[in-house]
């Protein structure tokens, strides 16, 4: 098997280690029809070797079937609101960033202070965020704290990091690379799909409602979902994604 090598000598500590226990921990829910990932040759300090995956053009019926079997991995669950992967103790990251774990039991109060707000200060350092708009993203945060988008649901087995670069698209289907694999919402996932553009994405959400249904309201509270991902970004990437960040906050608090 032909593989693909990855190195960083200035990784922090844990980071490729972190990449093989999400790999680990979502190839788990393949058996039971999940999606399939990248499978890990070799890790260490400063590297991961995985095995290659050989793309092909994406298509409707292999974007559906993508969609139930990211239902059935998010339906293999996590200990708590922002569990890191089962046995892993390390630290977290997406992309390159650190990001805290948790063991919350409210999606609300986890999501708004573990993945949206720790990239709020390093957004307004970088300039990408002004303060009158990261005010409003903390209005919006507390909003989501205090358990306005609660809906009950158990923690979902989520990839973290679900944008169209790591869905790779071969002749036996999709397989998923590079997670911030934790305990999270099912909508996360499939509101990253939507912000950075999937192939085919009605068909991959058409697919995850036929193997499980989601609440009413889903495109309503895609800019909820995307709040992580554009903090992120808006910490690293440019003003665009500050803006961006700032109007997704603003449409969060229009929710009724």
């Amino acid at each position: 098997m032909a593989t693909i090598r990855k190195q960083r000598a200035d990784a922090p500590s844990g980071f490729f280690e972190a990449e093989a226990a999400g790999l680990a921990w979502l190839a788990e829910a393949v058996p039971r029809g999940g999606v399939p990932v990248a499978a890990v040759a070799g890790v260490g300090a400063d590297w991961i070797e995985l095995d290659r995956v050989a793309e092909t053009a994406p298509s409707r019926e292999s974007a559906e079937v993508f969609g139930r079997a990211l239902a059935r991995t998010h339906s293999a669950g996590a200990a708590a609101f922002g569990a890191p992967p089962d046995g892993w103790n390390g630290p977290l990251f997406i992309g390159r960033r650190e990001m805290p774990a948790a063991a919350e039991a409210d999606w609300g109060r986890f999501y708004a202070r573990d993945r949206v707000l720790p990239f709020v200060p390093v957004a307004v350092a970088a300039g990408n965020l002004s303060q009158g708009e990261a005010s409003l993203v903390r209005r919006a945060c507390e909003a989501v704290a205090d358990g306005a988008f609660d809906d009950g649901a158990p923690p979902a087995r989520i990839h973290g990091d679900l944008w169209n670069g790591n869905v790779l698209w071969s002749a036996d289907g999709v397989v998923l690379i590079d997670p911030a694999a934790h305990g999270g919402h099912r909508e996360t996932d499939l509101a990253m799909l939507a912000l950075f553009g999937c192939p085919f994405l009605a068909d991959v959400v058409a697919g995850y409602e036929a193997e499980h249904p989601l609440a009413p309201g889903r495109i309503e509270r895609l800019p909820l979902h995307q709040l992580h991902p554009l903090a992120v970004h808006a910490a690293g990437h440019g003003r665009g994604y500050g803006v961006a960040l700032a109007e997704a906050a603003e449409a969060v608090l229009a929710v009724p």
